[in-house]
């Protein structure tokens, strides 16, 4: 089957060179690319395999060994020295979403563990991807913890598997690409600073370009051979220029200028760590190789420097990546600029100016007021609630307008209060036995835990086995099997997994009603205070957190569903109030961010915590009901098989019993906010057991 021609790629001039300086130099960190979808990303990474220069292996290593220089702690070796050799292209390996960690890193071959003694390991995709590409499509919908495995093996060069009674180590050099659409939900920071270089892609807008793409991928699927053939020259001399430049790159030389210029740079920028700098140092070597040159350059750390930077430089979770290039040009000219001890002389003990290069924060961006995150939108303006209150909120008790507030915003969107004091939550849970996403909070299959059972699956892993069933399964078939020695024969279909039962961590996704009526009478206080304290017992249970709110005419989704607590904390006090209620809004929009969370992580079942005083003045549809709409909305996230709890935040003596029918809609529990203390409870328990 014919690729693409990689220099048949029309545009994305900044992924053609971020994936050209991860194959000239591969201890660059691997690119991520982030698009919107039909860019080209896939075609781009699968057409760049194909330049790769070939590889002489050694015959029969099941890791890729290079013949010149095999790896001493190669599982199939040592290997001889007169072993043979043989040349072959260069791999694509590519991770899918759904793939184990057996088989990204290996596991131990449990039938021949069981019937010869031995132990056997069966390598995984990064063995397979040894010398080669390792492809990650949609890595943001990717387990976290299969992440983790695979940046910490292109960090390293090498695999390290410690598991099934199994201490194994093998060389994995790979060229690592990953490619996500950002719509379908981000990944976390600390993972995204762990991709080297990282390229935003759009489609292009200029009609001829356009034009261009659409003629040249219909002549490729006319006549696949055919064109591939009229772009081979072109292909070849990439080939050999990239097989130059890797040749060069050990020799080019790192002037002591340049590289305090990518210090200066990553300080200016105010970054974390010093990835970037490492980063950004082996990408401007890399550079350098592919022109020719034989020293860094000024041009060299600027190409790297735009590369590296944009994704390193956000200060707030979710944020979006971007690098100023007026602002990149500044930091250089200004590093550039520095004596070799400093901006102001030897040992002056400071550092770059606190507002970085662009003189509006510490991430050198310009001040533009406080940022949202996620696909938050604006609520629109409406007359009737700039002059007007809200008809369930009595009159003076409505909150000023900050200011700079817009007009439409008059009387709607007031910062909240200061959270009460935090409590010791209850333990809300979801019903029934999910699957096992590491944490502590409801009941599910796991690898850990208290055996329950014996189930008719083969186990994955050695500790997987239940040894007293694998065995009452095989004794009755001895005989019919031969067996004349003292070894039990064991057949595949003799394996019996132990199953476990433990706690896992669930997404606790808090849809929290901002309207006016919430923040009337200090309720929000309350509210925030009760957020709190299910967060901080959220963090304690290892689960994910997000948090959608809704007021004017519409929900918005304040915090992304993620494993950073204090990211969640952050957003939760720079929420605002006012205006009316959109109930039925806002359940649609949490059942919208728990299905794209599902395809992310299905193992981890939701939790949906609803927040609200039991109104609902906005309906979904035009000229619909909105208690009607609300309790509908309800009812979908209950066919979705979403858990949710119901806390009703009302008080005084008018309560409009929406939370309670909101709450049956959805099959879940209503809960008043006392009920949230798990101290309290135990309280009136005690109370009335002693009535």
């Amino acid at each position: 089957m014919s690729t693409f021609p990689f220099s048949a790629v029309v545009g994305h001039d900044d992924l053609r060179l971020a994936l050209l300086l991860n194959a000239v130099h591969p201890g660059v960190g691997g690119v991520l690319v982030r698009g919107e979808k039909g860019t080209a990303k896939s075609t781009a990474v699968r057409a760049l395999a194909a330049l790769l220069p070939r590889l002489h292996v050694l015959a029969g290593c099941r890791f890729s060994c290079d013949p010149a220089a095999p790896d001493p702690e190669c599982p199939d070796g040592p290997h001889a020295t007169t072993a043979g050799h043989e040349t072959r292209a260069a791999r694509l390996v590519e991770l899918p979403v759904g793939a184990t960690e057996d088989r990204l890193v290996g596991s131990l071959d449990l039938e021949r563990a069981l019937s010869e003694g031995v132990r056997a390991y069966q390598p995984g995709l990064l063995a397979d991807a040894h010398r080669g590409v390792l492809y990650v499509d949609e890595v943001n919908l990717l387990h976290d913890h299969l992440v983790d495995l695979l940046l910490d093996a292109a960090a390293m060069g090498r695999a390290h598997v410690e598991r099934d009674g199994v201490s194994v180590s093998h060389a994995a050099r790979f060229l690592l690409v990953g490619t996500m659409n950002p719509e379908e939900g981000e990944l976390r920071p600390q993972l995204l600073d762990r991709f080297g270089l990282a390229v935003e892609v759009r489609a292009a807008r200029d009609v001829a370009t356009r034009v261009e793409v659409v003629r040249r991928r219909l002549a490729f699927e006319a006549d696949p051979v055919a064109f591939t053939a009229a772009w081979r020259d072109a292909e070849s001399a990439t080939a050999e220029r990239i097989a130059a430049a890797r040749a060069r790159v050990g020799s080019v030389v790192l002037p002591d200028a340049e590289l305090r210029r990518i210090a200066a740079v990553c300080a200016a920028f105010d970054v974390d760590g010093m990835r970037a700098d490492l980063v950004i140092a082996r990408a401007a070597v890399a550079h350098a190789a592919w022109r020719g040159a034989d020293a860094v350059a000024e041009e060299d750390v600027r190409v790297a420097a735009r590369l590296a930077l944009p994704h390193r430089r956000r200060r707030d979770p979710f944020d979006e990546p971007g690098i100023d290039d007026d602002a990149l040009d500044e930091a250089l000219r200004e590093a550039g600029q520095q004596p070799p001890d400093g901006p102001d002389g030897p040992d002056d003990g400071e550092g770059p100016d606190d507002d970085g290069p662009g003189g509006g924060g510490s991430d050198g961006a310009p001040d533009d007021g406080p940022r949202t995150g996620g696909d938050a939108t604006a609520d629109p303006p409406q007359a009737e609630d700039a002059t007007a209150p809200e008809p369930s909120q009595p009159d003076g008790e409505r909150q000023p307008a900050p200011s700079g507030a817009a007009p439409g915003d008059r009387g709607r969107a007031a910062p909240a209060p200061p959270p009460s004091t935090p409590f010791r939550a209850r333990l809300l849970q979801v019903p029934g036995v999910g699957e096992g996403a590491p944490g502590r909070r409801s009941r599910a299959r796991t690898d850990t835990g208290r055996v329950v059972r014996a189930s008719g699956e083969a186990p994955r892993r050695a500790a997987d086995l239940h040894l007293a069933a694998t065995i009452a399964a095989a004794a009755p078939h001895q005989r019919s099997r031969g067996r004349a020695g003292a070894g039990l024969l064991l057949r595949t279909g003799d394996l019996r997994r132990a199953e476990r039962e433990g706690r896992e961590g669930n997404l606790v996704l808090f849809a929290v009603d901002a309207s006016g009526s919430m923040a009337a009478r200090a309720r929000m206080s309350a509210v925030s205070g009760a957020v709190l304290s299910l967060l901080r017992d959220a963090y304690q249970r290892r689960d994910k957190v997000g948090l959608v709110t809704f007021r004017g005419t519409a929900a918005e989704l304040v915090l992304p569903p993620t494993s950073s607590v204090p990211a969640a904390q952050v957003r939760l006090a720079a929420m605002r109030t006012g205006g009316r209620t959109p109930l039925a809004d806002g359940l649609l929009r949490a059942r919208a961010v728990l299905r794209v969370e599902r395809l992310r992580d299905p193992r981890r079942r939701p939790l949906l915590v609803l927040l609200t005083d039991g109104r609902a003045t906005v309906a979904a549809r035009p000229g619909g009901d909105p208690v009607h709409d609300a309790c509908r909305a309800a009812a979908l996230l209950a066919a979705d098989g979403v858990a949710t709890v119901v806390v009703d935040c009302g008080s005084g003596p008018v309560r409009l019993g929406l939370a309670a029918r909101v709450a049956a809609a959805a099959g879940g529990p209503a809960l008043g906010l006392a009920e949230l203390s798990a101290d309290q409870v135990a309280g009136v328990v005690r109370a009335a057991r002693a009535a």
